[in-house]
């Protein structure tokens, strides 16, 4: 024959006087024997939150163990308005400090536990889920605030990268893309190749003898017919002007607009003009009598 509520409730007292005055430790096993239904129906929110249930059950029984340990049994309280809470706050706990793969303050945790129950009741009510505005409103919170929790909600168990898709072995992480490198390259052949057109024709030839054919000065000399210090300028000429204009693209397309690269051997150039010695100006020689 099923105990009344008024016969467990004096059989519990019994059991926790025992407990309490004498340690009596077969008491307190059974105690907890008898607390184990009113765990399972208090974890059982608790099952959905990625953790296994029976392991919520075992955070639960060691909440219970804690209100037995805890309880006065002469304070004129029931017991299971003191373990409720009890076991509740552990599970709470167990969740807040070890199951998050991502830390989340604990304000958005409890906003995120309240948007679940809140979400569950309402979808039960009006046969579809609410809106995070309808949230918000039965919540009396903000839509930022609600949205900000559903995510952390997500982050809770994140879904691992190696997890299978499909049946050909592949991975969640084989469906994302990944940079590549040949967009780069097709850039910057681009950059190079407007570059190259802002040359003139001899220019033109010499950079692509020198830097595409792999010809030396010398031989570019001979066959252009000039020197091989000439050969050495109209390089240097060359690639500063591509410089220049590689430079003014890139300002084209970047904001804000960086500072223009200056070529070093025009900045000592110019250093040099500034701080050398002043030139005296030729004196004007008469000719004929007229100065």
């Amino acid at each position: 024959m099923p105990e009344s509520s008024t016969m467990r409730e004096q059989h519990d007292m019994r059991l926790l006087r025992r407990c309490h005055d004498h340690d009596d430790a077969d008491a307190r096993e059974e105690m907890v024997r008898r607390g184990l239904p009113l765990v399972r129906s208090l974890a059982r929110p608790y099952a959905r939150k990625g953790e296994q249930f029976e392991d919520v059950i075992q955070v639960g029984c060691v909440g219970l163990i804690k209100a037995i340990d805890r309880f006065d049994p002469y304070a004129g309280t029931r017991f299971v308005s003191f373990a409720a809470p009890n076991i509740t706050g552990e599970i709470k706990r167990h969740f807040r400090d070890h199951c998050w793969a991502v830390h989340v303050p604990r304000g958005t945790q409890e906003l995120d536990a309240k948007v679940s129950r809140a979400a569950d009741r309402m979808a039960a009510t009006r046969g579809n889920p609410p809106t995070p505005r309808e949230l918000a409103d039965e919540l009396g919170e903000s839509v930022a605030d609600v949205e900000q929790a559903i995510r952390a909600g997500k982050a809770f168990r994140p879904m691992s990268l190696d997890r299978p898709v499909d049946d050909d072995a592949r991975t969640l992480l084989d469906a994302y893309g990944s940079s590549d490198a040949g967009y780069g390259d097709a850039e910057r052949r681009h950059l190079i190749r407007s570059a190259f057109d802002a040359l003139d024709a001899r220019e033109r030839e010499v950079v692509l003898l020198r830097f595409h054919a792999g010809w030396y000065q010398r031989e570019i000399a001979e066959r252009i017919g000039v020197s091989q210090m000439q050969v050495s300028r109209i390089l240097g000429q060359a690639l500063r002007r591509m410089r220049r204009h590689v430079d003014d693209e890139e300002d084209a397309t970047e904001a804000p607009r960086r500072p223009r690269r200056v070529d070093p051997t025009r900045r000592r150039a110019t250093t040099r003009r500034a701080t050398g010695p002043a030139r005296r100006r030729p004196a004007k020689v008469a000719v004929g009598g007229v100065a």
